[in-house]
């Protein structure tokens, strides 16, 4: 959820071949070149402890890693042309989902993992919540099905807020979903927008599908993300969503602007002290915590609210055309290990086979306890886009009407249904 940067496909495919072309001559080495995709920033938590992962790669097992760092655009848009020929790298992280690995693992480009995964135990060390997403049936639903995928980080969405911003108002942090709503009118009652919002991209459909957790169990997240039942696109979880980020809207809480607005916007519009609030994923964790400099800051989980987005990472995955998948088995082994695990633990990333005792930087122990605290109450419940390979852009465009005023709740729910439901129809038909 973490990249919005947009790439040319011509530009991708030109980078792919560009890259495809430099690895061409490694494999004539023989079977010591690891070539390994990510999209993670090198100051990343990710890229500090992957990068550590490498050089104890290479200094155990004598092998060479070739790395290319590519944009999650260049990946996302070649994928399906690359993984199927034989210049797939060896490991690369890719999506989780119904709408991107599962889509792959249906094709036959990955690997099926479920030998690796008990040879090397990794099962053991992922909690039962933080599977789903590894594991894919053979019409690329997630949640059954052969490992195709092995996370190696967490993420989920929580509240950011400004803790002077805070404390100039005279608030406290809420803990009911009624302290949270009075927080915004204070807000609000200042002529200060209190949330960071963007429509054009996320983390709007985040907050919709959060606001709908509110009212939910885990059957309709099951329904919703693994299509058990039909989804009441009418029903009370999405009708109190959809009305209320209409009222939050009207009453000044999410500014009409937003619509307009990406990601970026709203995360700098944080950054600068522009909203008190800014609610999105844990992957902005380590930005803020090296450019906000002018205030304090901190965060919370959603009020009241048993379920969240959340999830496993995005996962390491092995094309089905690798050459060397042995060597990609024990990397990803390496990445797993309690070191690598606390290396991306510190520098704000959320490990999903950490020794906490191992964490030492503050920040990074809130984050982790926060999303202990979802993962011991089974509380992951994925995001609002995975459904379909077409409804992120589908539900940003009718939030996008929702808060410009041009359709009503109910009219948006009608739409937003009718599309679900035919990208639902075309996966397991």
């Amino acid at each position: 959820m973490k990249h919005s940067r947009i790439v040319g496909v011509a530009a991708a495919i030109a980078a792919a071949a560009l890259v495809l072309t430099g690895c061409s001559g490694a494999n004539d080495q023989g079977d010591d070149v690891l070539r390994l995709w990510h999209y993670e920033g090198a100051d990343s938590a990710m890229g500090v402890a992957w990068a550590e992962a490498i050089k104890v790669f290479e200094e155990e097992t004598g092998a060479t890693v070739e790395f290319e760092e590519k944009s999650f655009e260049q990946i996302r848009s070649t994928a399906s042309q690359v993984l199927n020929s034989d210049e797939a790298p060896d490991i690369l992280e890719y999506n989780k989902g119904n709408a991107t690995a599962g889509l792959l693992s249906s094709q036959g480009l990955l690997t099926p993992l479920d030998d690796a995964v008990d040879e090397f135990g990794w099962g053991d060390k992922l909690a039962p919540s933080l599977q789903t997403t590894a594991k894919y049936d053979e019409n690329g639903v997630m949640g059954s099905g052969s490992w195709y995928g092995v996370p190696n980080y967490g993420e989920y969405v929580e509240v950011y807020y400004n803790k002077d911003a805070f404390a100039a108002a005279g608030l406290e942090v809420p803990t009911t979903l009624a302290e949270f709503e009075d927080v915004l009118a204070a807000f609000a009652a200042q002529g200060v927008t209190p949330l960071a919002e963007s429509a054009a991209e996320y983390p709007l459909g985040q907050l919709w599908y959060q606001l709908a957790l509110t009212q939910a169990d885990r059957q309709f997240v099951n329904d919703y993300q693994l299509y058990e039942n039909p989804v009441d696109w009418s029903g009370a979880e999405i009708t109190h969503a959809t009305e209320t980020v209409q009222d939050w809207t009207e009453k000044g809480y999410i500014s009409a602007d937003s619509s307009g607005l990406k990601a970026e916007d709203a995360g700098v519009g944080f950054i600068g002290g522009q909203y008190p609030m800014f609610y999105s994923g844990s992957w902005w964790y380590g930005r803020f915590a090296s450019e906000i400099t002018d205030f304090e800051w901190g965060t919370f989980l959603f009020p009241e609210a048993e379920l969240s987005p959340g999830s496993a990472g995005n996962m390491w995955v092995v094309p089905e055309k690798a050459q060397n998948k042995e060597l990609a088995y024990e990397f990803i082994d390496i990445t797993m290990r309690p070191e690598i695990q606390a290396l991306l633990g510190n520098n704000g990333g959320v490990p999903v086979a950490a020794d906490e005792a191992d964490i030492t930087d503050e920040k990074s122990r809130e984050l982790i306890a926060n999303f202990n605290t979802l993962t011991g109450q089974d509380g992951l419940a994925f995001y609002p886009d995975w459904p379909t390979p077409t409804f992120y852009d589908e539900l940003n465009a009718g939030l996008q009407e929702l808060v410009n005023g041009t359709k009503s709740p109910a009219d948006v729910q009608q739409q937003l249904g009718e599309q679900y439901q035919a990208g639902v129809d075309d996966i397991v038909g």
